[in-house]
């Protein structure tokens, strides 16, 4: 970006994660609808159609799929962590792209970012929670 000066906006980006997974997200406005992850179309990337679904919501939510091209980098944690990344990923890019859209995003929510994370293990016990198993004798 040059100093001093605004550049034009060839896309607008946004982060989402969700446990070990982080989903960097860029809308390319003026496109048809093509979301690509990784380098793959999305239904080589993700393969069970609730991840897909729940990945488009806030397309859907603000009837902006065809007005954008997505391109998503995503890495760490397992498929449908990686799906719930890239869908708050969407929606910040969104919001960024239209701050108008925020009470809808919210009313779905899908600028919420789930705290939820793995529980660390305990020393004593074989797990998080699990103890050990008790003998009498």
């Amino acid at each position: 970006m040059p100093i001093g000066g605004e550049m034009a906006m060839d896309y607008y980006e946004g982060v989402g994660r969700r446990k070990e997974a982080t989903a960097r997200v860029r809308l390319f406005p003026g496109g048809d609808g093509t979301i690509v992850v990784n380098e793959r179309p999305l239904d080589t990337y993700f393969v069970r159609g609730k991840d897909i679904v729940r990945l488009k919501g806030p397309l859907e939510a603000t009837a902006m799929e065809n007005h954008f091209n997505v391109s998503v980098k995503v890495n760490g944690g397992g498929i449908t962590g990686q799906a719930d990344a890239v869908r708050l990923g969407i929606a910040r890019a969104l919001l960024e792209a239209d701050p108008d859209l925020r009470p809808t995003l919210r009313k779905g929510g899908f600028l919420t970012r789930d705290a939820r994370v793995k529980e660390r293990k305990k020393p004593g016990l074989k797990k998080a929670r699990k103890a050990p198993q008790y003998t009498k004798r």
